[in-house]
């Protein structure tokens, strides 16, 4: 065996040529990314994926040519905005990582073997993932940091916005969305805006005439939601940009939009449907005041610990008399513990859904038995319940929620597109 693997080495070692070939057809690179390059398993790896996805969502494919370069034109982005996130010392900690794939397969209702035995039969390795939920991670702290934590919704906003959408926020309508995004670079040229807008037009020609739209998203689309056929779900109007709102008033459903024009681009919408959702200032709602003792786990306390815990405290407050509030102070792992774990007036939605659903099980006056949600380990207590309507401070609490959002979508498109104009990209010919 020595010998053998001694001649392959020296094979090689005196034929560079011969290796080199030999490599080529192994793997290639597709794309350089600043310094960092793409190759041709990472794609085809990559648009597998997005084929598996698409078909499970029931969207007919793109032609391959075309779905490959709708790929790869996502793997440049998340390429650029992953090597940005580690010039800003952004990382994921191992045990971090760890909780994130374990509350993925608890919310699959799988243990974590399980779990994994399940992704690997379907052809997904483990490692993979766990790498593709990390970066993911990354993505979000990234968009927090270079995004989220700069947007800021002024008193004089909330005032104008309450005013402008009384009657929405009466009626409280919710659009279900599909759109697609022709996106234009910054100080795009005159030929590049005409182009954008030739390429938008067509693709909603196409839409008029009955193509389906998901696939239409998924070829024209530059948008993050493309290969989830454009989809944006159900939101509100207060959720969705003003310029879509405008339109989609108008629309019915199955309709298609006239092409639009925003900073980011051009855009087209399909109203997939539309309906009236439980109203802000509309009807009274089922309210609960709630309190909590959470525990939340570590490498130091684990979810047996954890939940032993609060076994413990139920056990001391139902049979033992000790009072609710003074053990929250003393043991709750949030902000609540310094108001004896009071949460205060709860509305539905407000909550984790597991949380939630044991909340409402409950009669007032009684405690849970220990709740796991994504944030630790829950002893819920019912005070009181009531049904009324929006309380003024909710409201503004809720009109500043919807214009941060509103406002993050539209700066996080708008600093995409940037980080994609300033990013060095060199494209191989014919290896696609």
């Amino acid at each position: 065996m020595r010998s053998l693997i001694t001649a392959l080495v020296l094979c090689f070692a005196f034929a560079p040529g011969a290796f080199a070939q030999s490599m080529s057809l192994v793997d290639r690179v597709v794309a350089v990314v600043n310094k960092e390059a793409i190759t041709l398993s990472e794609l085809n790896d990559q648009v597998t994926a997005a084929e598996r996805q698409l078909r499970r969502q029931g969207t007919p494919l793109p032609d391959h040519a075309t779905l490959e370069r709708q790929v790869l034109e996502r793997l440049i982005l998340v390429k650029a905005q992953l090597q940005l996130a580690k010039d800003l010392g952004i990382h994921v900690e191992e045990v971090q990582l760890d909780r994130a794939v374990q509350r993925i397969a608890d919310n699959n209702g799988m243990s974590l073997a399980a779990f994994r035995g399940a992704l690997e039969s379907g052809g997904v390795s483990f490692d993979k993932f766990r790498n593709e939920v990390r970066d993911q991670i990354i993505l979000t702290r990234l968009r927090e940091r270079e995004v989220d934590s700069k947007i800021h919704v002024s008193d004089s906003e909330i005032d104008m916005y309450l005013e402008q959408n009384k009657d929405a926020l009466q009626q409280q309508i919710e659009y279900n969305v599909a759109h697609i995004l022709v996106r234009l670079p910054d100080q795009a040229s005159p030929e590049r805006i005409q182009a954008a807008r030739a390429k938008a037009e067509k693709a909603r020609a196409e839409a008029l005439a009955g193509a389906d739209f998901a696939k239409l998203a998924a070829t024209y689309s530059d948008g993050p939601d493309a290969l989830k056929g454009g989809e944006l779900g159900w939101r509100s109007a207060a959720r969705l940009p003003e310029l879509f709102t405008a339109a989609l008033k108008n629309m019915q459903p199955n309709g298609i939009s006239q092409v639009l024009r925003s900073p980011a681009g051009f855009h087209i919408l399909k109203l997939l449907g539309r309906r009236d959702a439980k109203g802000a200032a509309g009807p009274p709602v089922k309210q609960t005041h709630v309190r909590q003792i959470l525990i939340r786990t570590s490498e130091a306390v684990s979810d047996a610990d954890a939940k032993r815990t609060l076994e413990n405290l139920r056990e001391r407050i139902v049979r033992g008399g000790a009072d609710f509030a003074e053990l929250a102070r003393v043991h709750s792992e949030d902000g609540s513990a310094a108001r004896g774990g009071d949460l205060g007036w709860i509305y539905p939605g407000d909550t984790a859904p597991d949380f939630e659903r044991a909340m409402d099980a409950l009669k007032p006056g009684e405690i849970s038995q220990p709740v796991k949600t994504q944030f630790g380990w829950h002893l819920i207590q019912v005070l009181e319940r009531r049904t009324a309507g929006m309380s003024p401070e909710r409201l503004r609490l809720q009109a500043r929620e919807a214009l941060r959002e509103r406002k993050s979508d539209e700066a996080y498109q708008e600093w995409l597109r940037k980080l994609r104009d300033e990013t060095y990209v060199e494209i191989h010919p014919g290896d696609q």
